[in-house]
């Protein structure tokens, strides 16, 4: 699918030139409802971005978390509520009169021009003077390592490189508000993990305030300020990605962001008893009764007395091991362990968990 490269910025001096970069600006929506054809893309949802922050919408296809940064881009109309950027409702503003800069998952260059022409593009449609916007361009083009790249054309440059032409036509007109819709997908594991590193210290550097759409959880705890859970069109947890991953306020946000172990337990008095150990209950209360308990790959460790299972792999990730073992009951868990001990299929083990609290599932929940 292609999609659209839009570029929109402050207005321009009397001399041509955009006024000095202006702060990040506060973003807000409140009760914000978006529903194409009967359903219901964003339902009543609120979100508050703080001056210079970066939040990371996070969620399944479908979650509404695409649709969400269109309509703060105004690519979307929304239904009802108020989207509001620095005090002003914008819902009813134009995309080019919102000031904001937008990259999105496919690169979108100008094939006939050179790097330098598609990063000057957004200021000359602002009538900033031929020199001026020549100099602005390869500051920015400095700022993302492209300068030596500047006569050349979208076809003579790397997936990586093109997306770094889009995130300086992006900022080359200091927009307050950044918007980012998957804009790293294309590339290998190995550039973007560079490239998400060099946006955040881009976005840190210029303080603009940056909402950043991801399904890749990694991604978004990686680079994120705070990270917005969604599902159905709904938040179902806003907050730092340690908060999310260490206290989930429900087994949506637990299963969904990090591994998960799912092993059944039951539930009595608002604790989990589960294999001998009793665990304290993350998240909302349940109802006594058979669960899942969703126990982290870390919270179980390799032992020499404990619950008895059998290796099924072990695979080396580096600075840690994960080793899968089925017990012998026939669930099948992951264990994250030091690199020094090596399991090998079929090896009788035995595994402990050390105690941690969780969050839980119905037990006859499937997904």
């Amino acid at each position: 699918m292609t999609a659209t490269f839009t570029l929109t910025g402050p207005t321009p001096t009397t001399d041509g030139a955009s006024a000095a970069p202006p702060t990040g600006a506060t973003v807000q929506l409140s009760a914000v409802v978006k529903a194409f054809a009967g359903h219901t893309a964003l339902n009543s949802i609120d979100l508050e971005v703080a001056p210079g922050e970066l939040v990371a919408l996070l969620g399944p296809s479908g979650c509404g978390k695409t649709t969400a940064l269109r309509s703060i881009s105004g690519l979307e109309s929304i239904d009802s509520g108020r989207i509001v950027i620095d005090g002003v409702d914008v819902a009813d503003t134009p995309t080019n009169k919102r000031d904001i800069g937008m990259v999105f998952q496919a690169y979108s260059l100008f094939p006939h021009m050179t790097v330098l022409e598609n990063v000057e593009f957004g200021l000359k449609m602002r009538k900033v003077a031929a020199a001026r916007r020549r100099e602005r361009a390869l500051e920015t083009l400095d700022m993302v390592g492209l300068t030596k790249h500047s006569e050349r054309f979208a076809h003579q440059l790397s997936g990586g490189q093109q997306q770094r032409v889009a995130l300086a036509r992006a900022l080359v007109t200091r927009p307050r508000v950044l918007l980012l819709d998957e804009p790293l997908s294309a590339l290998d594991a190995k550039v973007r993990v560079q490239l998400r590193e060099e946006i955040r210290r881009l976005q840190t550097e210029l303080g603009i305030t940056t909402v950043f759409v991801t399904h890749d959880q990694e991604e978004a705890l990686a680079v994120a300020d705070r990270v917005a859970v969604m599902r159905d069109g709904r938040i179902e947890q806003i907050g730092t990605p340690e908060e999310l991953y260490a206290t989930p306020t429900n087994a949506f946000v637990a299963d969904f962001v990090g591994l998960s172990n799912r092993m059944p337990a039951e539930l009595i008095d608002g604790q989990v008893h589960l294999h001998g150990c009793t665990l304290n209950l993350l998240g909302d209360p349940m109802p006594d009764g058979p669960v899942l308990a969703l126990v982290r790959p870390e919270d179980i460790a390799l032992s020499t007395e404990g619950i008895a299972g059998t290796v099924i792999s072990s695979s080396f990730l580096g600075s840690l091991r994960r080793t899968r073992v089925r017990l012998d009951d026939g669930t099948v868990v992951a264990i994250q362990h030091e690199v020094e001990r090596h399991p090998l299929p079929g090896e009788a083990v035995t595994v402990r968990l050390k105690g941690a609290p969780v969050s839980a599932l119905p037990a006859k929940a499937k997904n």
